[in-house]
């Protein structure tokens, strides 16, 4: 009976030891991290921030959660000395144990609200999280905090020579009304030419903003025979058509869905306003979201593909508004109300800048050769990312032909001819493999 009363209560005391160890093991899911950046999109749709803005927001945030992963996780390789001018973030003080999950979560969460312009949602999240993690952990948190916060502002300080704010004071665009190929301002707003000295932002993989110039669009030309008017009465005659068929047109919901302008202006009388929505990239990294969550991905997986594909996306920004400002190509809205209809409108509001070559093409291309490269081709997935904004689920049996619908929704919209898209989505997969295999992320 002795024996057994001390083998009970061995089991007693080891139970009770395990038990309290449980209580007090802070664990950091891929949820938390998937919210941290869902509260960011919802900052920036509010801020109403430029898409290739936007880009820049959410790649320095990833790359700082990165890089403390890949400090203490063998299967990621850091990206010291691989993305441009970035040097080793400090070491760890490993005095006290610390969780690298929570530091790469907090480093993601305080370079986030260093980008952005109404912090109050971030902080209220941060707080919360900061409130579970010191009542189950205080020392863990402390020395996870400590190291998260060293790591951003490591971050931050290379941040900041990205030339980003230098192109703040720049000029803005010199329309050249005198020539006919050259874009103009659109309505309803006719606003300035966003980020027009985009192409001056330091890149991350590539070489250069010029690196994937392509080839130049169509010569212009309003001769009823050139490639150009070709291209330019397409855009018209399949608005037309699409048209026709109303809210059956598949086409028309292919334009919707991929519409991601975060600021359509609207007018009522004398009134306007501004409908605000996702930008090209934050539809992406939702789709980051999808394949992270349909795999079950755990966290240290999540980040990596979160930071491979943002990585894309901003360097596909950089490359394709250098062609954008370069060619300075007009929009097709402009042409058709000249010479062909003048009460024409396209489905999707045109947005401020050039038309060549497409961004959503150019962006699309390359996050989807990043997706592939980390979840495989042939990968199906129900994409949600617009129900917010009233639009129902689309599918697609790979991230390939989901870049595809993305280039095309475009011309369907009525805002780039065949040339920007067609151009613009090989722009943005050479982009992206150029990325691939210039990036060494994985020990494999």
């Amino acid at each position: 009976m002795k024996k057994i009363f001390y083998t009970l209560l061995v089991i007693l005391l080891l139970t009770s030891c395990k038990t309290e160890k449980e209580k007090n093991t802070i664990t950091i899911t891929p949820n938390e991290l998937h919210s941290a950046i869902d509260n960011v999109v919802d900052i920036m749709i509010h801020d109403i921030f430029s898409p290739p803005v936007a880009s820049r927001v959410f790649v320095y945030p990833n790359i700082a959660a990165y890089e403390i992963i890949a400090s203490n996780n063998s299967n990621y390789t850091s990206l010291e000395n691989q993305v441009k001018e970035l040097t080793a973030i400090p070491k760890a003080d490993t005095s006290t144990p610390i969780n690298y999950q929570m530091s790469a979560l907090i480093a993601h969460i305080d370079v986030s609200q260093r980008l952005i312009h109404t912090r109050e949602k971030l902080h209220a999240y941060r707080d919360s999280l900061y409130s579970i993690w010191q009542n189950k952990n205080l020392q863990q948190f402390e020395a996870s905090k400590t190291y998260g916060l060293q790591v951003a502002k490591h971050i931050a300080e290379w941040m900041e020579n990205d030339n980003y704010n230098e192109t703040r004071t720049m000029p803005k665009f010199a329309v050249d009304m005198n020539n006919p190929s050259r874009w103009q301002p659109t309505p309803p707003a006719y606003m300035d030419g966003i980020e027009p000295h985009w192409n001056k932002i330091r890149p991350f993989a590539i070489d250069s903003a010029q690196q994937f110039k392509p080839v130049p669009p169509p010569e212009f030309s309003l001769d009823k025979k050139s490639l150009f008017y070709k291209e330019l009465k397409e855009v018209y005659d399949i608005s037309m058509k699409i048209t026709e068929d109303g809210d059956n047109s598949e086409e028309i919901a292919i334009a919707q869905f991929w519409d991601c302008n975060p600021y359509v202006s609207i007018t009522r009388g004398h009134l306007m306003f501004a409908s605000k929505k996702i930008s090209p990239g934050a539809h992406w990294i939702g789709i980051v979201k999808i394949a992270a969550l349909k795999t079950n991905s755990d966290f240290d997986k999540t980040i990596y593909a979160y930071t491979k594909t943002s990585i894309a996306i901003a360097d596909a920004f950089i490359s394709c508004w250098d062609e954008k400002y370069r060619s300075n190509l007009i929009r097709p809205e402009t042409l058709i109300n000249q010479h062909i209809d003048e009460n024409w409108e396209p489905i999707l509001q045109t947005p401020p800048f050039p038309e060549y070559t497409s961004g959503h093409s150019v962006v699309s291309g390359a996050a989807s050769i990043a997706l592939t490269n980390i979840f495989g081709d042939n990968f199906y997935f129900d994409d949600d990312t617009e129900i917010p904004y009233g639009l129902p689920v689309r599918s697609f049996n790979s991230f390939s032909e989901a870049a595809d619908e993305a280039a095309i929704s475009r011309m369907y919209g009525g805002i780039h001819y065949r040339a920007a898209v067609e151009v613009g989505v090989k722009q943005g997969r050479d982009l992206g493999k150029h990325v691939i295999n210039s990036l060494k992320m994985t020990a494999k």
